[in-house]
């Protein structure tokens, strides 16, 4: 990356929402609030922890799972340079066990509530100065998807008896996740 700030533009079809995101400070984010339909929104916190969210909660949400795949994408980006690839693979992706045990615990809650559709939104990738390959560019709506289950886990670990979720618990939710992911 360059030192200068770059800011780019994604335009999405389906939704006409946009994203934006800048390199300099990482910031890669969906400003479409429709991007996970509120009621699916809730109804996954609910299955995924016994969480009670609300619309309010939703931009924090997508602005969170927007930081967090890019800093993925950025060390993916890094292990497909190092290794003299321009294409980023699945397997340069920094999935950890209990993040793939996240992914799997997505994939079967999405068979009943079926967010996986909202979360490509979701996944617009920034260019990274290498290319997705497929299989990376179809996995990354699962990878957000495990971020999410595990975003709401981390609720319920921090505090047992959490139900609706305010600003200082997100805030302490968002600092385990910077400080491990």
């Amino acid at each position: 990356m360059t030192g200068a700030a770059q800011q780019h533009q994604i335009t999405s079809g389906e939704r006409g929402g946009q994203v934006t995101w800048t390199t300099s400070e990482t910031v890669w984010k969906g400003t479409d609030m429709a991007v996970m339909g509120v009621s699916k929104f809730e109804r996954f916190f609910r299955a995924a922890a016994g969480l009670r969210v609300d619309k309010n909660d939703l931009k924090r949400y997508n602005d969170f799972v927007n930081q967090k795949l890019y800093d993925l994408c950025l060390m993916g980006r890094n292990s497909a340079t190092a290794n003299s690839r321009d294409v980023m693979q699945v397997s340069d992706l920094p999935i950890t066990k209990g993040l793939q045990e996240s992914i799997q615990a997505f994939d079967k809650l999405d068979e009943e509530i079926e967010v996986e559709p909202i979360l490509e939104h979701l996944t617009a990738q920034p260019p990274l100065e290498v290319e997705f390959s497929e299989e990376a560019r179809q996995r990354l709506p699962h990878v957000a998807g495990g971020i999410s289950v595990a975003l709401a886990r981390t609720f319920k670990a921090i505090d047992p008896d959490v139900k609706n979720p305010g600003t200082a618990e997100w805030e302490r939710v968002f600092l385990v996740f910077d400080l491990l992911l």
